[in-house]
């Protein structure tokens, strides 16, 4: 059972998920020291990451963030504040992208909707 277990639900697509995954394994790795492994898949993905002390993964689907850390000892003792800080960025990594996402479907549809050749309306019917 791991000692930290936090779920965050998201309307990004697997896509962009897994940028944001991305770009949470660099910080990761710079700030805390990790060393992260990224192993895409069809449906979802996988970031594995340990340092002393600490190991688990974080799973991407396509609507969802799952991770699940196991704390040694010494940083159990710890459990709390490392908890508040890992809920803390993962929720800004998301409030940044989602605003972005729904940004990109309005540009998508107003561009889309500007590329549309123009109809010419009906020509009216001679009874």
């Amino acid at each position: 059972m791991p000692d930290i277990h936090i779920k965050r639900q998201h309307h990004l697509g697997l896509a962009d998920a897994r940028k944001l995954a991305f770009r949470w394994a660099e910080v990761a790795e710079e700030k805390l020291g990790m060393e992260c492994v990224y192993e895409e898949g069809k449906t979802s993905d996988r970031v594995s990451f340990s340092r002393p002390g600490a190991n688990g993964e974080l799973k991407v689907t396509k609507d969802s963030f799952v991770l699940d850390a196991r704390l040694g000892m010494l940083l159990g003792l710890f459990k709390e504040r490392i908890e508040t800080e890992i809920v803390s960025n993962l929720d800004e990594l998301l409030q940044h992208a989602e605003p972005l996402k729904v940004f990109d479907k309005e540009l998508a549809k107003r561009t889309a909707a500007r590329k549309a050749p123009a109809r010419k309306p009906p020509a009216p019917k001679r009874g």
